[in-house]
């Protein structure tokens, strides 16, 4: 066993806890839509065809907000195919993900689901093979009165009020070449001011999002932000982030994933800031990290050899094990630790496609590994994130070298007095002996330690192992009467300790 010490102090704060951090993503992809979140012939479904079950855990798992349709889908999208009577939207080909859709699930309907499960709806409009029109014209029909061809339409279809929403994504990955309407960063960045130009003439108050890079590895990536940003600085609100990890065969450096989205993180604020400056602005740009999670890319290349045009497939339908969801709570601590800048996160995707949510098809809704860090995150994550001083041991890793084996975040709560203060051991074979300093907070009362970890980190989730891979009281944390939490971190595990004062 090694040890290491924490030293928590209020004073030093990083930003407020933005609810929208804890975002998640719903794309017309696999059967995340059909078959996940809207399902009518299910004994679960209700009156409007939502699985009722995926809503309960929907709601549970903490989600604020909500991306929508896409993601890839979204750059070959007619918006309009999805509304109105259900028997007169006609099926489309959807090219990327080589899948047919019905749009038997549409706008209308992801309102009314975000209204049951109680999140923020963020939309993205289709820049890849449509434009500026387009955008202006969902706008209309999302967000004006009535009284325009749009809008009338929209109270026609049944919804009287606007939806009034706020968050608007400008396109999905248009860096890359497999993204339908490809653009080079100097076409996109152009595209995205004059798009970005005309929504808010229609409506004003709306906050819009810059896609940029598709991830860290690609050969654009940071002069793609300087360029598009360049354009669009003034008229955007967000630049997005995306970022997938997946062990292969090396599970000392998928431990420490997040050594990298911190970098990534740094890198993109760099150049926002950069940009900003080179062009006297004093706004500071803020991140929507709107794709993020485990994802094994390399199962679904296989898949995809042999596939057919066919409605809802089984696609992307990663099952996690106990590392992974180590991984996705770091990756969570990665976007606290940036909460200055970082305002939007979604965890891709909700449902069935690389998701914390299973539901079967005529059978039950579970959760799988994954959904328990983002759950307890997103529960007691509250008020502001502080800076902690950490002394951590160290272990070595083939991709990032030599790297701290525990990775901390804590939030406090100045109304209540609360401290949340969220562990990742890395260290997938020597368990940490924790001291954390708290006597700045004057007092604490230790209300929990959970602790999720296995003797295999490699166990994966299935219906059968839902209970045996929950998080799990660790009792020996103590409070000793010089307000020192002592803790015991198990290897590869993520911990939650909950203080009160």
């Amino acid at each position: 066993m090694t040890r290491a010490h924490i030293t928590l102090d209020p004073a030093f704060r990083v930003a407020s806890v933005d609810r929208r951090m804890f975002g998640s993503f719903v794309e017309h992809l696999g059967r995340c839509v059909y078959g996940g979140i809207y399902d009518p012939g299910h004994a679960h479904a209700n009156d409007q065809g939502f699985r009722t079950d995926v809503l309960d855990l929907v709601r549970e798992l903490g989600v604020s907000v909500v991306r929508y349709p896409g993601g890839n889908f979204v750059s070959g999208y007619r918006w309009e195919d999805g509304i109105g009577p259900r028997e007169e939207r006609p099926a489309r080909l959807d090219p990327a993900w080589k899948t047919v859709e019905t749009n038997a699930f549409g706008v209308d309907e992801f309102m009314s689901w975000v209204a049951e499960s109680g999140t923020e709806p963020m939309m993205a409009v289709n820049l890849g093979s449509r434009g500026l029109q387009e955008a202006c014209d969902i706008v209309e029909y999302c967000n004006h009165p009535g009284g325009t061809f749009w809008s009338d339409l929209r109270r026609k279809n049944g919804s009287a009020e606007p939806y009034d929403i706020r968050l608007w994504c400008l396109g999905n990955e248009m860096d890359g070449s497999w993204q339908v309407g490809h653009k080079t960063a100097t076409e996109y960045g152009r595209l995205a001011a004059e798009t970005a130009k005309a929504m808010r003439l229609i409506d004003p108050r709306i906050e819009l999002v810059a896609c940029g890079s598709s991830n860290s590895r690609m050969p654009t990536f940071a002069e793609w932000e300087a360029t598009v940003l360049d354009h669009c600085y003034e008229f955007v609100d967000y630049i997005s982030m995306h970022v997938y990890y997946e062990e292969s065969a090396d599970l000392r450096s998928f431990l420490a994933s997040a050594v990298d989205m911190d970098a990534y993180i740094d890198s993109v604020v760099s150049t926002c800031d950069y940009v900003a400056a080179k062009r006297r602005l004093p706004k500071g740009m803020r991140i929507s990290f709107d794709e993020w999670n485990v994802w094994y890319q390399s199962h679904h290349r296989q898949q995809q050899e042999s596939m057919e045009w066919t409605e809802a497939p089984g696609l992307l339908q990663d099952r996690y094990t106990v590392a992974d969801a180590v991984v996705v709570g770091d990756m969570l601590l990665s976007l606290l630790r940036h909460a200055d800048r970082v305002g939007v996160a979604c965890q891709a995707q909700l449902v069935n496609v690389i998701a914390p949510i299973i539901a079967e098809r005529d059978g039950a809704a579970w959760v799988q590994t994954i959904f328990h860090p983002f759950r307890q995150a997103a529960a007691y994550a509250k008020g502001t994130v502080l800076r902690l001083a950490v002394d951590s041991p160290r272990y070595e890793t083939d991709v990032y070298g030599d790297v701290e084996a525990v990775s901390a975040v804590a939030t406090y709560d100045e109304e209540s007095g609360d401290v949340a203060v969220f562990l990742v051991n890395r260290d997938p074979d020597v368990a940490v002996s924790l001291d954390v300093d708290l006597r700045s907070l004057g007092a604490a009362r230790l209300v929990e330690h959970q602790a999720l970890s296995h003797d295999d980190p490699h166990t994966r989730s299935h219906a059968e192992t839902v209970d045996a891979l929950r998080p799990r009281q660790a009792d020996s944390t103590s409070v000793d009467a010089d307000l020192v939490l002592h803790a015991e971190l198990a290897p590869a595990s993520w911990n939650v300790v909950r203080l009160s004062a």
